[in-house]
Order: structure tokens, then sequence, then C-alpha cells
């Protein structure tokens, strides 16, 4: 470690929750200075580049919770956002499809939900209507979202970060460093990197995957753990692109957190179908085969993953036999889109999702925050949390006093 620099606050973590974090402190304090480091040599390179860059209405969330309250939010400020500086986005509408009737209850309770958390213009959608907004697309009911869109998330994240550095000629970024230890002295946090050390007054560490690594540098004594799903996505070939015009998403399984495999049209053009989800033996693994010792180990040792295992093998043995499967998972998008075929999507990208299990094997589904001594840790920010990072970062600087 070569040098000692001081900052009134640094964030860890160059994703699209510690970038609007340091935007909304260069925002609140313009005199303060603030540092970010970031690990990786560009910024939003793991969940915040890999996801499916959906805006979300916040329909599916449970009322009063912090998804629910900060999606609704955190969405009109991206948008307000996004349009102030020109980010490429565009709110096309979502449709989620009941494939048959059993599916419909399912339905009806997250329009519900949207009623309660105030999702604008929802309304529910029979099979002729369907047809006239998605040709391709065969249900018995849907609900309609007209508030949901896409938009590029790195385009963001960058957007934030130049406005930070814009603020303060003493806000600095740190590409390429990693955080290894985290102390207190003087009533100050001493942050070591493998580059330097950096003194602050005050601490955000936004690590994603690995946000209870950093709580444990810190010696915050947890009651859950990450664990990672890798994500896999198709993306369709040019003769197929016409088969889709909004997001289509599935009903989704209420025993877990993830969405289903869902048509995105992209920033950009494309159209992707996915993803499915898969433990993975890396935690930023993104190939099939990815694997790391220490990741693994750590993730099938914990009590926690081995009860998720338990209760839910027959779902994990489903999904990974999708993950190697290109017919398979054109089955599953045949339940909506029956005209698909394997012949119409090629393999294109990987995400992983860092997801919070608890000890008694439960995926924990809303966000978490933990203050400790000057120091805040987002520990669990699973998806809606891009579409809600400058509620969620309104959220921080209110915990911090």
């Amino acid at each position: 470690m070569t040098s000692t620099k001081t900052f009134d606050f640094v964030v860890i973590g160059g994703g699209i929750v510690g970038t609007a974090t340091a935007y909304k402190l260069s925002l609140k304090f313009p005199e303060k200075s603030i540092a970010l480091i970031e690990k990786e040599k560009e910024l939003g390179s793991h969940q915040t580049g890999r996801n499916s860059g959906v805006i979300h209405s916040g329909i599916y969330y449970k009322p009063g919770s912090l998804k629910a309250e900060n999606c609704r939010i955190g969405r009109e400020q991206l948008v307000e956002f996004s349009k102030e500086h020109s980010i490429d986005h565009r709110i096309c509408g979502k449709i989620i499809v009941a494939t048959d009737k059993d599916e419909i209850p399912l339905l009806e309770k997250i329009f519900k939900n949207g009623v309660v958390n105030q999702t604008p213009g929802i309304k529910m959608i029979d099979a002729s209507e369907i047809e006239k907004k998605e040709p391709y697309i065969k249900g018995v009911k849907a609900l309609w979202v007209p508030t949901a869109g896409i938009i590029d998330y790195v385009a963001v994240v960058r957007k934030f970060t130049e406005l930070v550095l814009g603020t303060n000629d003493h806000n600095q970024l740190f590409l390429s460093e990693k955080v290894i230890d985290l102390k207190r002295t003087g009533g100050k946090v001493l942050i070591g990197t493998d580059k330097q050390t950096i003194l602050a007054k005050k601490v955000i560490a936004c690590g994603g995957l690995f946000s209870d690594r950093l709580a444990k540098l810190d010696d915050v004594k947890l009651d859950m753990q990450i664990v990672g799903f890798r994500g896999d996505y198709y993306e369709f070939k040019e003769q197929a692109k016409h088969k889709v015009n909004n997001l289509i998403y599935p009903v989704p399984d209420p025993k877990y957190p993830f969405l289903g495999v869902h048509f995105t049209p992209m920033i950009g053009g494309k159209i992707e179908c996915g993803p499915n989800a898969v433990f993975t033996f890396k935690r930023e693994g993104y190939a099939k085969t990815s694997f790391n010792l220490k990741d693994c180990l750590q993730a099938l040792s914990y009590k926690g993953t081995i009860r998720l295992f338990a209760k839910n093998w027959a779902k994990g043995i489903e999904e990974y036999r999708r993950a190697f499967s290109k017919k398979l998972f054109v089955k599953e998008l045949q339940r909506m889109m029956p005209s698909i075929s394997a012949h119409d999507v090629v393999a294109t990208r990987s995400g992983v999702r860092a997801q919070a299990v608890g000890r008694e094997g439960q995926m924990i589904d809303d966000f978490k925050i933990i203050r400790s001594r000057g120091v805040i840790h987002v520990i669990n920010a699973p998806s809606p949390a891009a579409t809600a990072c400058m509620a969620i970062a309104d959220e921080i600087l209110a915990e911090m006093g």
C-alpha cells in the first residue's frame, strides 16, 4: 500500500446502486469529497450490465415492502433522470400472460398487488386483446402494464459517475482496486485496497455478489449469505424479431423470487429471451462450466444453501436440464409463444444474480440495508434494484442520518 487519501464519503462498488448512491451524495453534499471504488476496470461489469435491462413497474412486490415502495419511487426518478440526460430508454409496456386457467388466480393476485402499489394504468386483458398486442403469444388472460420499459443501465451508471466527478474536484473514481480490509481508527474508517489505504468519515458498501464478504471484513454478523444464481439468455435471429412487440412475461411461480423466462426487446434492437436460474459454482461465473473453489465451498458448506436445495431439488434439476438443453429452453418459451423454434434463437450472454439466503434455506426477498459503526452495508439488492437504484440511494442517505 503506497498512499493514504482522505474522503468524506467512500462508496464501495461501481454498479448501479453504488453509483446512484454516490450521485445522491453529491447532490446533497456538493462540498463534500466522495470516492468511488470498483474492483473491475470498468463500471457496471456484473449484475448491472448483465441483467435484462428492464425498467420494472413495481407490480409484483409485496405491498409495503422496500421493494414495492422503492421500485415505484425509483422508476419515476429513473425515467425522469434518463429524459433529463438523454439516456436511451423506451417505455414499451409489458404483458404478464396466463397460459392456462390455473394461473388466473395468481394473475389476479398480482393485479391486486399492483393496485395497492399504485402501479399506473394496469388492466386485465382477454385472449383477443393479447392477440392484438402480441399476435404470436397465446394466453387465456393477461395483465397489461403500460409503465414498464427498457433502458441501458450501464449508460446510467456512467452518467451518475460523470456527474459525481463533475460536482467536486476532490471527488475521485478508483478502478481496478479491490477492497481487502475495513478497520476503525479515530472515529473514521480505514479502507485497505490492494493498491492503497483510504480514510473515510463514512462508507457505503454496495458489493453486490460480494456484499456478505464485505460485511464479514467489517465484522458484521449476518443471518444470511449470498448465493449466486446464473441466468442464461438466448437472442432472437433476425427472421424472428417480428414476433415480439413489448416485454412479455409469464405468471411467476410465487415460491421463488425469479420472474421466469421472458421476452425482452432490448435497447439497440435485439430481442432476448431468458433467463433461467441455476446455482452457479462461481459468484462471477458466466460460463456453464465456471468454477471457483472458495465460492463453491462457502456456498455448499452453508446450512441455508443445503436446506434450500433440499426443499427445491426437483425445481433445481429442471432448471439445470434446461440450462444445458436448447430444446428444453425453447420448449419453455413455447408455453407462451407456440410458433417459436430452436432455429429462431441463438445462445448469447449470461448473468449471475446475488441472492441472499437465510439459515433456514429461505430466499430473502426484500432489500436489506445494515448500518455498522460508520459503514452502511447494502446486503441484499436483487431485482428490481436497478430500477429502484435512486430510491435505494435515498434510503441509504436517510439511514446515515
